[in-house]
């Protein structure tokens, strides 16, 4: 994703169609993130997960419009690191102002749909035990303070990684991958480890939810790399090519560990593998060709099939897996950019591999780095003040009986919520 401006330069109605389609699939994947995430927990907790990723829509939402878009896409005012307050409850737009070739609110609108999955996708590291009521002021907090920053160092106009540092990231390894992984782990380290975590079985309750949740996140992520280029042009194919191509070798790469490690692949593994690969593509998606794009797409299924272990190593509970799909396959595409990235695509900037020298490896080093950073530091501080003033950890009692029950009042077999009988065994 290009930095943009608020210059007008002509309409264009086939780029505006096609970014009005994509900011429609990517809205999308908040919903398919949703089950993806819901058939993940047990089943005392599906609906709290739900709730926690339909809720971010409406608080990001708010939080975007009011204030994050002028901050994050305004004008720079200070040394690339926040945009300029003018536009604050978009002010100043109106349908005929343009964001290069499209309308801005609909620029506006893609980059929302960014904002709101890139909350949601946090959800999973604290999922079975966060209070609801912490989360529904945690999310508008996080995405002002810590979202909206790091879309201006990365998309905004003159931000700091983009012009001064010179890190390439075409569509969110930095903004969306590595932000959610990184905060993820800082909110998992505030909140504490679910009760009988590294004792008690916590598998996933409902692997057809979690397969349909991971078709409708690679479904809508055709919009979010393709809708990157913003325009109908060959570098929206080039980018939904790589997008595809990605997913499969992700797939492919952790059911390959999966059989030399365990003997057996499985469901659960080809689809936390597609998103891995995914992740890992977002960021170099427009700058490698489809041979850079499939080894990105396979070191980060193989790379990922072993990262997600290292919560018991090191005693940290990222229930859904957060820190080891999003964060270590964000970093693991964002650094190959370095290695893979082909001046057909940037249109000058080439990785090591491509003659370009290892300047540009270092580049998304640093960038890496200082982000990981940022959001891992702004986001315990947010977490501790929260906990502080109003508490973040559901009670023992809340977690034990499940938050479906205690926080909503109602279950996923209510109503043959699911098309589900009732389990006939107490809920895990």
């Amino acid at each position: 994703m290009t930095p943009v401006t608020l210059a007008a330069a002509g309409l264009d109605t086939g780029d505006t169609a096609w970014l009005l389609a994509a900011t429609a699939l990517v809205l999308l994947m908040t919903p398919g993130l949703a089950l993806f995430y819901g058939g993940m927990v047990r089943t005392k907790s599906v609906l709290n997960m739900l709730m926690m990723n339909f809720v971010s829509i409406a608080l990001v939402t708010v939080v975007w419009l009011v204030a994050g878009y002028s901050l994050a896409f305004g004008d720079d005012v200070f040394a690339g690191l926040v945009g300029s307050p003018d536009h604050l409850g978009l002010a100043g737009i109106g349908p005929g102002t343009l964001t290069g070739s499209v309308p801005t609110l609909l620029f506006t609108t893609f980059q929302l749909t960014f904002a709101i999955i890139t909350a949601a996708l946090i959800s999973g590291a604290i999922a079975d035990r966060m209070k609801f009521a912490a989360w529904l002021v945690f999310v508008p907090v996080w995405t002002l303070l810590v979202y909206v920053p790091v879309a201006h160092w990365v998309w905004g106009p003159g931000g700091w990684i983009a012009h001064s540092l010179g890190a390439l990231d075409f569509a969110g390894g930095l903004v969306v991958e590595i932000a959610c992984g990184a905060s993820g782990l800082a909110l998992a380290l505030v909140v504490g480890p679910r009760l009988g975590f590294k004792k008690d079985a916590m598998r996933p309750h409902n692997l057809p939810m979690v397969v349909l949740g991971a078709g409708l996140l690679w479904f809508g992520w055709l919009g979010f790399n393709g809708g990157s280029a913003l325009g109908a042009n060959g570098l929206a194919a080039a980018s939904i090519l790589n997008t595809l191509v990605a997913g499969c070798t992700g797939l492919l790469g952790w059911l390959f560990v999966e059989q030399k490690r365990d003997g057996h692949p499985t469901t659960f593994g080809a689809a936390s593998g597609a998103v891995a690969g995914l992740v890992a593509i977002t960021p170099a998606c427009g700058t490698v060709d489809i041979l850079g794009g499939a080894v990105i797409g396979l070191t980060a299924g193989v790379v990922c099939s072993y990262a997600v272990g290292w919560k018991f190593r090191f005693d940290y509970d990222d229930a859904l897996d957060v820190v080891g799909v999003h964060f270590v396959g964000g970093v693991v595409g964002t650094l190959l950019i370095g290695l893979f990235a082909t001046a057909t695509m940037t249109g000058g900037k080439e990785g090591l591999l491509h003659g370009g020298g290892p300047g540009q490896l270092g580049r998304q080093a640093v960038a890496v780095v200082a982000v990981a950073a940022y959001t891992f530091a702004m986001t315990y501080g947010i977490g501790k003040a929260i906990d502080k003033l109003m508490g973040m950890r559901a009670s023992a009692d809340e977690e034990l009986t499940g938050l479906d029950q205690t926080v909503h009042a109602e279950s996923a077999y209510d109503h043959g919520v699911l098309g589900l009988a009732a389990p006939q065994t107490p809920a895990r």
